[in-house]
């Protein structure tokens, strides 16, 4: 495989001269800048064998890097072996950007390829300033790998489906309308969307283009009067077009959209110039007044009106349920020796899949056992799947899809026998979690100003994780969701009422051991206090957490407390839907610590 990872980097090299470049970088996202992507547009993956999500190809006439992060650092290093690719790894102080590596790589008068449709119009920017700088050039190549990748998968041709208001909580009609509203703030007379899953959300659509994530690969335009959505035909179904109808939305062809922007007439048109390509961006008509801006859509769908939290409470249920029933089921599974990381994944889909309106997983299965539990976004493949055994760690990171709701849910599970250092790390990272869980904070706090509180208990001890701790998560959409986030990184995006995140420290020791405790929780209200209202975080994932790793004299009494009362809240809710021997099962699992 790496004789054919090199021969693919010297295909695209043989284009340099003709096409006037030194260089070429391939990302690994799509047209609509998604950060998991239909096989159609897996270049960066195709070039280099490097299958995370995450990642950034840059070849020269002589060299090949990949950039990457902390999550990928271990399964990039052992992926790229044997081939000309040297790991670049992001956020480490000795790692120079890419822009840095080309000034040192190339000459003045040198000139960097890229396809526009794959950068955002904002990084093209960004790129083409910090170039300038060393006299290297930014060249638009149209997609190279209609000439080179022969065997390529198609574009996806999945029919779109209606998601119901009875799911959704409002009519694509009230979104449109709040959206138009919005667009009067801006003074801007239309918007142009190209995220796929803001697009999903205000057409209350949904497909099957990206594996796990329920969106169609389209782009919409919303003028004052007119909605145009552009999109392949063979993607709608005769109920479908009559839906989109009665919404007042015309169809167009996916392929038409530049031409139309070229062409378009309006006044004024919003765009995100961070999530719209730019080749798309480059496209828009010069006489338009082009206004910089997030769309509204990107706040408006990450707070949850009521509807959309009853689901989410309901998803979660159903969704807790399954997880105790595989839980129960490994307990007694492994000791036979027969359970693999790839079997239990799968035993875990049956049981899902068995819930009431799941519609997939939200996310390819983390099982790491033991040392594998260290590689943060391990995917067991038939050449590293190994056996369980009672000792050690298993980190199970899962996640459905719900007609009413998205879960994603980590747990770090005690098979057998455990080190000190294990326990230790277990229970700091569950002081983390409950840290973190537990936060009260005034409106307008920044999820960067609460990192802290999941970090501390390790920092402490000389230790960190790279990751973020917190992630906002999709409506039966995108399991990754902004604009909130909680990180060590600045985010001006303020947690809000209706926010969904994830709460998920964890520590990862390479060769040894992989630790994290995740949980989504639900931005509440927690009352009135000095200087205004003041705000919450409530568990809504229901699931027993591993009481096996615990050290309960590192716990103080406010921990023990909030772990007793989560596990009481889980047992009351679960049970009802469990058979006696699970109930049983479960009230061992959640009794007092």
């Amino acid at each position: 495989m790496s004789q054919t990872i090199n021969n693919r980097i010297q295909a695209l090299r043989a284009l340099f001269s003709r096409e006037g470049i030194q260089a070429f970088i391939i990302p690994s996202t799509d047209p609509h800048l998604s950060e998991y992507v239909a096989p159609h547009w897996k270049s960066r993956e195709w070039i280099s064998g490097f299958t995370g999500s995450a990642g950034t190809i840059v070849i020269t006439t002589d060299k090949t890097g990949l950039w990457t992060d902390s999550r990928y650092f271990l399964q990039a290093a052992q992926q790229l072996k044997g081939t000309e690719i040297e790991l670049y790894k992001e956020m480490l102080p000795d790692t120079p950007s890419i822009s840095t590596f080309l000034c040192t790589e190339l000459s003045p008068g040198d000139a960097v390829g890229i396809d526009g449709k794959m950068f955002s119009a904002e990084e093209v920017e960004r790129m083409q300033a910090e170039l300038q700088k060393c006299r290297i050039d930014i060249k638009n190549i149209p997609d190279p790998m209609e000439e080179l990748w022969t065997d390529r998968p198609s574009m996806p041709e999945a029919p779109a489906f209606i998601h119901e208001t009875r799911y959704s909580g409002k009519s694509s009609v009230e979104k449109i309308s709040i959206i138009r509203e919005e667009l009067k703030k801006s003074n801007a007379k239309a918007l142009f969307l190209s995220a796929l899953d803001e697009i999903a959300w205000t057409l209350n659509l949904r497909g099957n283009d990206v594996h796990c994530n329920p969106v169609i690969v389209s782009y919409l335009l919303i003028e004052e009067q007119d909605i145009h959505y552009f999109i392949q035909p063979q993607k709608i179904t005769p109920e479908v077009a009559e839906y989109l109808k009665t919404t007042g939305v015309s169809l167009h062809s996916y392929e038409e959209v530049e031409m139309y922007l070229n062409r378009i007439e309006v006044e004024s048109l919003l765009v995100n110039p961070a999530k719209t390509n730019y080749a798309m961006y480059s496209a828009i008509n010069p006489n338009c007044k082009i206004i910089h801006g997030v769309s509204p859509v990107t706040l408006l769908k990450a707070i949850r009106n009521e509807q959309e939290i009853n689901g989410i409470h309901a998803a979660m249920q159903r969704d807790g349920v399954a997880l105790v029933k595989f839980l129960k089921w490994l307990e007694e599974a492994v000791p036979s020796g027969k359970e693999t990381e790839i079997s239990v994944d799968k035993k875990l889909h049956d049981f899902r899949a068995e819930q009431d309106l799941y519609m997939g997983e939200s996310f390819d299965t983390i099982a790491g056992y033991k040392e594998h539990g260290a590689i943060v976004h391990y995917e067991a493949t038939p050449e590293t799947d190994v056996p369980l055994k009672p000792k050690g760690f298993l980190l199970l990171d899962s996640g459905a899809q719900y007609l009413d709701g998205t879960t994603d849910i980590t747990r770090t599970i005690a098979l057998g026998e455990l080190t000190e250092e294990e326990k230790t790390d277990y229970t700091l990272i569950l002081k983390g979690h409950i840290a973190l869980a537990m936060a009260k904070f005034p409106v307008g706090t920044r999820g960067a100003q609460l990192d802290v509180l999941a970090r501390m208990p390790i920092w402490q001890r000389g230790m960190n994780f790279l990751h973020g701790t917190g992630h906002g998560v999709g409506h039966f959409l995108n399991v990754h969701e902004g604009p909130q986030s909680i990180r060590m990184n600045e985010n001006p995006v303020t947690l809000q009422l209706g926010m969904l995140t994830s709460n998920e420290p964890g520590v990862y020791k390479a060769g040894s051991h992989g630790v994290r405790t995740e949980n989504l929780v639900l931005v509440v209200p927690a009352g009135e206090g000095m200087f205004g209202n003041y705000l919450q975080f409530e568990t809504v994932t229901l699931c027993p957490i591993c009481k096996k790793g615990i050290i309960k004299e590192l716990l103080t009494k406010e921990e023990i407390e909030w772990f007793d009362k989560y596990h009481q809240t889980v047992y009351e809710k679960l049970s009802p839907s469990l058979n006696k021997e699970e109930q049983e099962w479960l009230k061992e699992k959640t009794n007092s610590l």
